[in-house]
């Protein structure tokens, strides 16, 4: 979840206004938490109170509507504020920059009770459910699914054997490609918010790091949908790196008293599972 909400806050400044370098101060005064903050915590709050559908459909509601300008895509913004609870069929990238609690819970409060199989198991059924209840084209269900996985892998392993794990088991598990580079990649890559063409990018920017803040660097240099890039490839580096202090001090420091409420009461939630 701190990996995910560092990668937002981090991208924010550039969605609008890529760079193609990995050279750019990490944080600038201007830098602020979007869409991409507000429903990873409610996706954490949701597991919180339960981990039903109807719990996610609750949160997802609750906190777009706390923060009506966070930066939604236009069909989630509207069913935010609808009655409407039933999916859209969505393969938006909203379903894979959110999961990331989902994947926490299910390895800290599962493994190593559980063999990893199970736990693994565990990540993506929530992933799918959590998806599921905006995100119900295959391609949103699928682009959750394996961030979720990919976040496993790295908790679950050393850094080499999680990024073989990954190169290895998302091509065939997800048909995602892998086997381009961030070079092959950054030149032509533009704005795209569907999950195929924002997921199987992060997960290269996380292959080619070197640590948390390489793997942030990485993402926000491909251009595009920036803070959503940075924000996947944040909850996969954070897993297998973890997070300098320095770098978890100063983005905490962007959130307001409600959603840095949400991250604490989780932090412990997570430690007590």
């Amino acid at each position: 979840m701190l990996g995910a909400i560092i990668g937002d806050i981090v991208g924010s400044v550039y969605e609008w206004h890529n760079i193609k370098t990995k050279d750019f101060p990490l944080f600038r005064d201007n830098c602020f938490f979007t869409d991409d903050t507000v429903m990873t915590v409610a996706t954490a709050d949701a597991i919180m109170n339960g981990s039903k559908a109807d719990d996610f459909i609750n949160a997802y509601k609750k906190w777009g509507q706390l923060y009506p300008d966070a930066g939604y895509g236009s069909r989630f913004g509207s069913w935010i504020h609808s009655d409407d609870r039933k999916p859209y069929n969505s393969w938006g990238n909203g379903s894979a920059m959110r999961v990331s609690p989902c994947a926490e819970y299910a390895f800290k409060s599962h493994y190593p009770g559980d063999c990893p199989e199970t736990s693994i198991y565990n990540a993506r059924k929530l992933a799918i459910l959590s998806a599921g209840v905006t995100h119900n084209h295959p391609e949103g269900i699928k682009g959750a699914e394996a961030t979720a996985y990919c976040i496993m892998m790295a908790y679950g392993y050393g850094l080499y054997a999680a990024k073989k794990h990954i190169r290895e088991d998302i091509t065939f598990l997800f048909g995602y490609d892998l086997n381009r580079t961030l070079e092959d990649i950054r030149p032509a890559y533009r704005f795209n918010e569907s999950c195929q063409d924002t997921v199987p990018q992060a997960i290269i920017a996380f292959l080619e790091s070197t640590d948390f803040e390489d793997a942030v660097r990485n993402a926000i240099s491909l251009g595009g949908d920036s803070d959503t890039l940075a924000t996947i490839t944040g909850s996969i580096a954070e897993a297998v790196y973890g997070v300098p202090d320095w770098i978890k001090d100063k983005a905490l420091s962007y959130l307001d008293a409600p959603l840095k409420d949400v991250y604490n009461r989780w932090t412990s939630y997570i430690r007590k599972a």
